[in-house]
């Protein structure tokens, strides 16, 4: 089996070339497919992604003309994967690429088509961060969890894992991060899709280190919840 790693970046030239060390260090036993989308980078995160193009043949580039959002440049890296999983991974360093093994177990033991991380459900270490974001966090999985009658417990985590035929059955709009609410909704239903949790460490950042949810981002995410429930699946 082959596995895609895609990995949107936007103004991440501080961790990028640490993110990449990780990801490459991690054995899966799996071939491994690395898809990189640069979303309009301003701070040099294109220039070294254009001269890893090089070093790196084997990996796919994907350059926005102008910064879309994170779920455009997810779109972006699906669109030209090849593998049978498909992993998503931030560009920054708050998420471990050391437990892809446990990420991936569920799909390759052929219990599960999806697998989403969580960071509320014990595991590694865990940056203790913002107050209100973990409340708004809680808060937008119970809803989206009412929406599609699923009992998740980090609807809003990066690290989700999805065998290629899962992403192949839905189509995706989401232009930002209403991207986790638009997957969580549309793989919820329908042919109702083997959705697992793994528990997985998690090293917030600050802003002033390069986060960039804020809550208007929160606001759309409940918006979508809404729109999602009743939304046509495809």
């Amino acid at each position: 089996m082959k596995l895609s790693i895609v990995i949107p970046v936007f103004n991440e030239a501080a961790t990028l070339d640490e993110i990449l060390k990780q990801v490459t260090a991690v054995e899966t036993g799996l071939e491994t497919e690395i898809v990189l989308v640069d979303d309009c980078s301003r701070d040099g995160s294109r220039d070294k992604l254009e001269a890893m193009k090089t070093k790196h043949p084997e990996w796919k580039f994907v350059f926005h003309a102008y910064n879309r959002g994170k779920g455009a440049a997810l779109r972006s890296g699906f669109a030209v994967a090849t593998g049978d999983i498909i992993l998503i991974q931030d560009a920054d360093l708050e998420y471990d690429p050391s437990e892809y093994p446990c990420l991936l177990a569920p799909i390759l033991s052929g219990h599960a088509d999806a697998v989403y991380g969580s960071r509320f459900i014990g595991g590694g270490p865990h940056r203790v961060v913002f107050f209100w974001h973990y409340v708004g966090n809680r808060f937008l999985t119970l809803m989206s969890n009412m929406m599609t009658d699923l009992n998740l417990t980090d609807m809003e985590v990066c690290y989700k894992v999805f065998r290629r035929e899962v992403l192949d059955s839905i189509t995706l709009c989401e232009e930002r991060f209403g991207f986790e609410v638009e997957v969580t909704a549309k793989i919820s239903r329908g042919k109702r899709w083997r959705i697992y949790e793994v528990p997985i460490a998690y090293y917030g950042r600050s802003y002033s280190e390069g986060k960039k949810i804020t809550w208007k981002d929160g606001m759309r995410a409940m918006w979508c919840i809404f729109k999602y429930r009743f939304a046509s699946v495809k």
